[in-house]
């Protein structure tokens, strides 16, 4: 109970350092992570197996960057050579001609929720940022509310269908390794309801603008994309399109070399397809591709230049995804997940249970992958006293793992940083719209499974 209270304390004075305080989230996320080992009682220092305080907070600041820093680097030199060249408007007008600019907000919540299915959201959302930016000026929408729309539509489908890896996870801790297609027949319905709850409260910053930046910065953006908007050098469709689809593409292939019930899944070729699908090798085809066809568009700039201000953008977002980690490695190094885990497991509220742990580990530790992996193992000897029997059954409980593993993302979610600090807002603000969106979208989607659950 008391650690519980003082993540919570830990979760407000960090808001209060970067709101009220104007502290730089990262030496804010720095210094919460080493109060937060100490109120904990981690080690000061490391002695033997017992990792210190500071040696959390650099492992989690490592081992952040090591999954994702590469993929943010990549994501956003190739977002430069779209934005500078004129690509990401060629896409976004592409988009609105085929659906129009009456719902801009429900378009960019159904290619997240589409795309989200073999790529991680983390790295989806880097390479449709662009694309994002692109279709708000052009439909003059609000940028927080299509980045809201895009983060909750690509959060819906990476909890809840397969070939992700924390569903594909849950799914064989609960016995399902060999009905994946029913998992992913449930899991995308689900999907849907959870992706339009998140697309409908976009709708509530229809009007706001990102708080994380300056006015001047607003304004030298907007007068940047109406001259190149206004260019008649832009590149065409395919050219515009493909550093983003190959990539993506490319990791579908990946992933879906991946499934077990696929044919032909242990050959020369399915390796070379999931060496190639991996994010950073699929990224750097992106790269190539973007140099290849954008690099002389609008501009005198050479490639390095290009690709120098991509690395320049890219490092505050490094330093900060960074430090999401590492706070995030410090509570995990608590016993507070296996306390919540053990309190709520004892309720007995059937499929509710399985739900609350896994938003409970969620809010606590971050990672919605460990989140649905730990409770997963935590519920599976349970489904039988919890009534959720046969393959439907175990299969609502991985949809109600993985709506509580998107419950809540916050301060210690790297992807709570990669949304907020890609869109501009503000801590504060990244509270209110994603944060809450977050946990709009896995209620809602229990407003399905519940009553699904009674069923079985």
């Amino acid at each position: 109970m008391v650690d519980l209270l003082i993540l919570i304390a830990l979760v407000v004075g960090l808001v209060l350092l970067t709101a009220a305080a104007k502290m730089h989230p990262f030496l804010a996320l720095l210094i919460t992570a080493l109060v937060g080992g100490v109120a904990f009682g981690l080690p000061l220092l490391t002695e033997g197996d017992s990792l210190g305080v500071v040696s959390v907070v650099t492992a989690g600041f490592g081992t952040t960057l090591g999954n994702i820093g590469i993929v943010i680097v990549l994501g956003t030199v190739i977002g430069v050579f779209l934005d500078r060249s004129g690509a990401a408007i060629t896409m976004a007008d592409a988009i609105i001609k085929i659906f129009g600019k009456r719902f801009p907000t429900l378009t960019m919540s159904a290619i997240g929720y589409v795309v989200s299915i073999p790529v991680f959201c983390d790295s989806a959302y880097v390479i449709l940022n662009s694309l994002k930016e692109s279709m708000a000026a052009r439909t003059k929408t609000s940028p927080v509310a299509m980045s809201v729309a895009l983060a909750t539509g690509l959060y819906a489908t990476h909890t809840l269908v397969p070939p992700t890896p924390g569903p594909i996870a849950a799914a064989g801790n609960l016995g399902l390794s060999d009905k994946l297609g029913l998992v992913m027949a449930v899991g995308l319905a689900v999907g849907i309801v959870s992706a339009a709850a998140g697309s409908l409260w976009a709708l509530r910053f229809s009007h706001a603008q990102p708080e994380g930046e300056s006015n001047e910065h607003l304004d030298r953006r907007m007068a940047e994309f109406a001259e190149v908007a206004a260019s008649t050098h832009r590149p065409g469709t395919w050219a515009s399109f493909a550093p983003i689809l190959v990539p993506i593409v490319l990791i579908m292939l990946g992933s879906a070399m991946a499934l077990p019930f696929l044919p032909a899944t242990d050959s020369v070729v399915a390796d070379a397809l999931r060496f190639v699908g991996q994010p950073v090798i699929a990224l750097l085809v992106g790269v190539a591709l973007a140099i290849y066809s954008l690099h002389s568009r609008n501009g005198e700039k050479t490639v390095s230049d290009r690709i120098g201000e991509g690395i320049v953008d890219a490092a505050p977002i490094l330093l900060i995804t960074g430090a999401g980690g590492a706070f995030g490695a410090v509570i995990a190094a608590t016993d507070l997940g296996s306390y919540l885990g053990d309190k709520l497991s004892a309720l007995g509220i059937g499929i509710l249970v399985p739900f609350l742990i896994a938003a409970a580990l969620k809010t606590a530790q971050g990672s919605s992958t460990v989140s649905m992996v730990t409770t997963s193992a935590l519920v599976a000897p349970l489904l039988g006293d919890l009534g959720l029997t046969g393959d439907l059954g175990a299969t609502l409980a991985v949809m109600a793992v993985g709506l509580g593993a998107m419950t809540v993302s916050h301060a210690n979610d790297s992807y709570f940083w990669v949304v907020s600090q890609f869109s501009r807002m503000s801590v504060g603000q990244a509270y209110r719209a994603q944060t809450t969106g977050t946990l709009i979208q896995g209620l809602a989607g229990m407003l399905v499974v519940l009553p699904l659950s009674l069923l079985v």
